[in-house]
Parts: structure tokens; C-alpha cells; sequence
């Protein structure tokens, strides 16, 4: 099974990424993810259903080690029928 996860972290610095958020990145980058793409507002990551539940529990641990005071987060199941 595939998954993909959108995550984003808080609180928002628009002036220079937070630890937080660089630490939410760094995970989901060194993960083996087959597609991970960062963005001010939003992030999101591909891959095999045990790579990414891995990551996300890494992304979790990290980033509200890291300063975080929220994390949102949507999984989805894709294949062929998902877009």
C-alpha cells in the first residue's frame, strides 16, 4: 500500500523556517520516500505504507522536540484509482 502525508508545523515564523518545521523537513528528506515536497505553508511525502507511518512517528518526535507546539497531519492511501 502507498501513503501520502501533508503535515505542516506550529507556530509560523514567515521570517526564517523555525527549528521545528527544519526538523519536520530533515525527517521526511532522509526518509525513503519516493516523493517529498517542502513549501512555506505545507509539506507532503510518498511512499510505502511502513516507510511513511516510520517517518511520521520520526516527524512527530522531532519536530515537538524541536519547539513545535502543533503539528496537522493527513495520511491518505493512493494507487492507480486515487488522484
Amino acid at each position: 500500500m502507498r501513503l501520502r502525508v501533508e503535515f505542516t508545523t506550529e507556530p509560523f515564523d514567515l521570517e526564517e523556517a523555525p527549528a521545528h518545521a527544519v526538523a519536520a523537513r530533515e525527517v521526511m528528506r532522509s526518509a525513503q520516500l519516493d516523493a517529498v515536497d517542502v513549501g512555506p505553508f505545507g509539506n507532503t511525502a510518498e511512499g510505502e505504507s511502513a516507510a511513511v507511518l516510520d517517518a511520521v512517528g520520526a516527524l512527530l518526535r522531532d519536530a515537538l522536540g524541536a519547539g513545535a507546539t502543533r503539528v496537522s497531519l493527513q495520511v491518505n492511501v493512493i494507487g492507480e484509482d486515487t488522484p
